[in-house]
């Protein structure tokens, strides 16, 4: 996730009666959605509301799936030993007159090593097999003419029973991302959002699973016309070519190095018009660290990046984002993601609110979410009301990070693949590794 602006600052006098303040923001909101819905909104993917046939459609509020989804069995009771499937195993790379990476695999004291981290292996293992499943689930339902607002709340539900929701302990580790086109990350849609999705658009599913603050994060690319196949096989190779680059003492420029020139060779035409995919440079993949999505390395997607080097033990989303478009994202669009600041003291941010709503919700965001990231339907779910001005004055002050959409151009097209590793001591492992990517 890219770090977002930070809102504007409020105006003097924060002691107003906030009540009346998010009564009139509150009244004001709604009679914008009531305007909106009648003259035909523009939505995320660039259009009016429409189905697939491009008619004007009302979204259909269709919970049955829920009954569904409450009959399956969560993985850690699909596995009752609760011992869960290994990813996908690579060796180190060897070197010229290098012996290291068969040492690891031999070495009585890597293999020790690796052993007392199994309890932790073990952990997002059933996070990875969650994902897989989920994801599995998807791919058999969404299609063209459902709102992204459904497909978002359909998935999350599979995924909280797979991972078998419990407060911090597991359940989802950030929002569902549904960007669309020129959108190449961080949208979901909040409430009132009508946006469908149309045969025409390429949409990358962003979603992340945890137990105990172990983090899968992985993405996949949708599309429903085969003319975008070469820009996602694009994608997907340069993520493949950064997954098989990464390892022990491996540079982080080095493996941005190779994934664009991966990239880069693959060519795509739309219209009549041929387009070089480039990987967006302002995007990155990253470390992870329990219950911190981005810790602090960033693998880059172009040459020229950073020479610190990879490190035993550490973990990693390596991901990649092709555009047809300037290969540059900025901020969008209406925000939705939001994240505490991972090193925000939330006792001392309490003595430095003075509106009793911003307390109450800096409250809400730490017992639900900690420092893993949110969204406002989450709020939503959790009963909260009237919180825009409280989130605000929470993002205002840097203790909660809003993280807006990132877009190209208008008109432009973008995918994203990804996959979470962990560079073992003796090996590499491709935890989100599935018969799907």
């Amino acid at each position: 996730m890219g770090k977002g602006k930070k809102g504007a600052k409020t105006a003097a006098g924060g002691e107003e009666d906030l009540d009346a303040i998010l009564a009139e923001i509150n009244a004001a909101e709604q009679k914008s959605q009531a305007k909106a819905a009648k003259k035909g909104k523009t939505t995320a993917n660039g259009d009016k509301p429409a189905n697939a046939n491009g008619k004007a459609k009302e979204p259909v509020d269709d919970k049955s799936y829920l009954d569904e989804i409450a009959k399956m069995k969560p993985i850690d009771q699909q596995f009752p030993k609760h011992v869960y499937p290994v990813g996908q195993i690579h060796s180190y790379k060897i070197d010229a007159d290098d012996r290291t990476a068969v040492n690891r695999e031999t070495s009585e004291e890597k293999r020790a090593l690796d052993s007392s981290f199994e309890s932790t292996y073990n952990d997002i293992r059933r996070a990875a097999e969650s994902h897989r499943q989920t994801r599995e689930y998807v791919r058999s339902w969404i299609k063209p003419g459902m709102t992204m607002f459904d497909i978002c709340e359909r998935l999350e539900a599979h995924s909280r029973r797979m991972i078998n929701e419990s407060g911090l302990e597991a359940g989802l580790a950030f929002p569902t991302g549904c960007s669309l086109n020129n959108c190449a990350a961080h949208y979901t849609p909040n409430a009132g959002d009508k946006t469908i999705l149309r045969e025409s658009d390429v949409c990358k599913i962003d979603f992340g699973t945890h137990v105990n603050g172990r983090i899968i994060d992985s993405a996949f690319t949708l599309t429903f016309d085969n003319k975008f196949d070469p820009l996602l096989k694009a994608v997907e190779e340069a993520t493949e070519a950064g997954v098989r680059a990464a390892g022990i003492d491996v540079r982080l420029c080095d493996v941005g190095e190779i994934i664009e020139e991966v990239m880069t060779s693959h060519e795509i035409t739309l219209d009549g018009k041929t387009y070089t995919v480039r990987p967006i440079r302002n995007l990155s993949g990253h470390s992870i660290e329990p219950y911190r999505i981005h810790a602090g390395k960033s693998v880059p997607i172009v040459k020229g990046g950073e020479q610190t080097r990879m490190e035993e033990g550490e973990f990693f989303a390596i991901e990649t984002f092709g555009s047809t478009g300037k290969a540059v994202v900025h901020d969008d669009m209406e925000t939705s993601h939001y994240m505490l600041n991972f090193d925000a003291d939330v006792t001392r941010c309490q003595g430095q609110l003075r509106v009793a709503k911003s307390k109450q919700l800096l409250n809400t965001i730490h017992k639900n979410f900690g420092t893993l990231a949110f969204c406002r339907r989450w709020l939503d779910r959790l009963g909260e009301t009237k919180y825009l001005m409280g989130l605000k004055d929470l993002c205002d002050k840097g203790i909660v990070e809003p993280y807006p959409p990132l877009c190209d151009i208008k008109g432009c097209y973008t995918a994203q693949y990804e996959h979470t590793i962990v560079l073992r001591p003796t090996c590499k492992e491709v935890l989100s590794r599935g018969p799907d990517y």
